[in-house]
């Protein structure tokens, strides 16, 4: 299907704004804005989606704005909602969003319940490690050593049956203390998704202690989740091609994760958001 690049006619601007209207007459704060638009992002993920008192940061958060500017809403007309791994369908299926951006990788699974525009980002899963080890260059390196990993995830599991069966397994409720206990030299090691990792890395307080290996062993296409029945697909995939044609895409990368010193994998990033179903 041919891809639409650049902004969007008025007349398909009032259209989307209309649609979209319609989504967000239940929202359930009683602060509904007939010309809002509701993204769901993470709050607790430092350089993607984070909250800070009324602020909100991060990669995920500055690509939503940009792509909500193409599609006709300025910064003030977005409601930014809290969307934990686990309830993402849930809330586009139930209408408690309009799209979602929570580095939420393109699967299969999900499409059978919800749709995708992009990928804006494909992350893959790497290491965390102390500044100056250099022991560890990958998953094959982790035999003997302390991995840490947020309970419930599979990242850690998948290197110990695929890659290091001798590594032992610690898990935390997040990843800030997974992180914590890597630079109290509890564990040798943190995974999952590498621009995640970079985020921690790039905050104030872990700047200069930890590094991410670079040597990604996955890929995680991250997409903007729809809901089933949208008709957003095609602009929403316009709106990343023209950020990342005009450079703002590689500045909001930098701008959130640059601190950490990290590059994504230049052989799938920037990528080119797929053809809408």
């Amino acid at each position: 299907m041919t891809m639409r690049r650049g902004l969007l006619a008025p007349a398909l601007v009032a259209t989307a704004a209309l649609a979209l209207a319609g989504c967000s007459s239940d929202d359930d704060s009683g602060d509904s804005d007939s010309g809002s638009i509701k993204i769901g992002i993470k709050f607790d993920q430092p350089g993607l989606g984070y909250k800070d008192g009324d602020t909100y940061t991060g990669f995920d958060v500055d690509v939503a704005t940009y792509v909500a500017g193409k599609l006709g809403y300025e910064p003030d007309k977005i409601q930014w909602v809290q969307s934990p791994s686990a309830n993402r369908e849930n809330m586009l299926s139930g209408g408690q969003v309009d799209m979602i951006f929570a580095t939420y990788s393109i699967t299969d699974e999900r499409k059978k319940v919800v749709s995708f525009a992009g990928p804006y980002f494909v992350a893959g899963q790497d290491l965390l490690v102390a500044a100056d080890d250099t022991s560890i260059t990958g998953p094959d390196d982790l035999d003997g050593k302390n991995l840490c990993s947020v309970t419930g995830s599979t990242s850690a599991q998948r290197i110990k049956d695929e890659h290091s069966s001798d590594t032992q397994l610690l898990e935390q409720p997040g990843y800030a203390e997974c992180v914590t206990a890597l630079t109290a030299g509890q564990v040798d090691a943190v995974t999952t998704d590498d621009i995640i990792l970079a985020g921690l890395a790039s905050l104030p307080a872990n700047k200069g202690k930890v590094k991410v290996v670079g040597n990604p062993f996955s890929e995680e296409n991250y997409g903007v989740g729809l809901p089933k029945d949208s008709d957003k697909c095609e602009d929403i995939n316009a709106a990343i091609q023209t950020m990342i044609d005009d450079g703002t895409w590689q500045k909001l990368l930098d701008k959130n994760v640059g601190e950490s010193g990290y590059k994504p994998n230049e052989s799938l990033n920037p990528p080119k958001p797929a053809a809408c179903a």
